[in-house]
């Protein structure tokens, strides 16, 4: 449901293989989040009440968990959120082969929070949450790059700069993207961004070199590692560590 409301043609048959655990007779939330990911969509978590309402607000399903049955005899159960009445009073979900069921707000609260309050979004990487939070962002678009789905996390962390434009993690995720898609090009000025808002940060530095050096720009990418093992750091091993790189592959 999840999926298709994000514009995407999926049938639960084409996701069994993915998400359900048969020895389980169910699915765990780390499937769900892979799932997602795997179809180049953004899976950001959502908790408590709070939250859930501003997403409803802004047009945005949700996946939940619930507890059906008793702490000591849990009975777990998927279902989307959709929208709510009189406040949160009424929460309106599709739950199983029911659609758009009309849940008493008090009911709901309890079997969600029989299952830790836990709720998962899925959005196109074109689209930001309506409670995103930069670094909980970021770290939901670092998940797409996990899984191979560079174009998507470009296009996410591109999303994440239109909100913070000043982000370091996104312009560096940015860059790696594409450098994982092989457009040197982009990866190159992502990386500069970075180094004209980050000049006292080694590693957009580092990055930037690696990218000049394959472009055959060798004493440009020269002056930028030297830069990242001057600023040093944390990481300045791995600066030395590209360094020694260009200068055995220079021999």
């Amino acid at each position: 449901m999840a999926l298709a409301w994000t514009g995407l043609e999926v049938s639960p048959h084409d996701l069994a293989a993915d998400v359900y655990t048969s020895s389980l007779q169910g699915s765990l939330q780390p499937s769900l989040i892979a799932a997602a990911r795997h179809y180049g969509k953004i899976a950001y978590p959502v908790n408590g009440a709070r939250e859930l309402l501003e997403e409803l607000n802004a047009g945005h399903p949700v996946i939940v968990l619930q507890n059906l049955g008793l702490n000591w005899f849990p009975k777990y159960h998927y279902a989307v959120v959709i929208g709510y009445e009189n406040g949160g009073r009424i929460i309106i979900l599709h739950s199983g082969k029911k659609a758009a069921e009309h849940l008493s707000g008090r009911v709901f609260q309890n079997t969600w929070a029989r299952a830790d309050y836990w709720g998962l979004l899925v959005l196109p990487p074109d689209k930001l949450p309506a409670t995103a939070a930069e670094e909980k962002y970021i770290a939901a678009v670092a998940g797409l790059e996990r899984t191979g789905q560079f174009k998507a996390a470009a296009i996410a962390y591109k999303t994440a700069l239109s909100r913070w434009p000043e982000s370091l993690p996104a312009w560096i995720g940015l860059g790696n993207s594409y450098y994982a898609q092989g457009d040197l090009s982009s990866a190159a000025s992502a990386f500069e961004q970075a180094t004209e808002l980050y000049p006292s940060h080694g590693l957009p530095f580092n990055n930037l070199a690696q990218v000049l050096w394959e472009q055959g720009k060798k004493e440009e990418a020269l002056q930028a590692i030297r830069q990242a093992i001057e600023l040093g750091g944390p990481s300045r091993f791995l600066f030395e560590e590209t360094l020694n790189g260009f200068e055995q592959s220079a021999k």
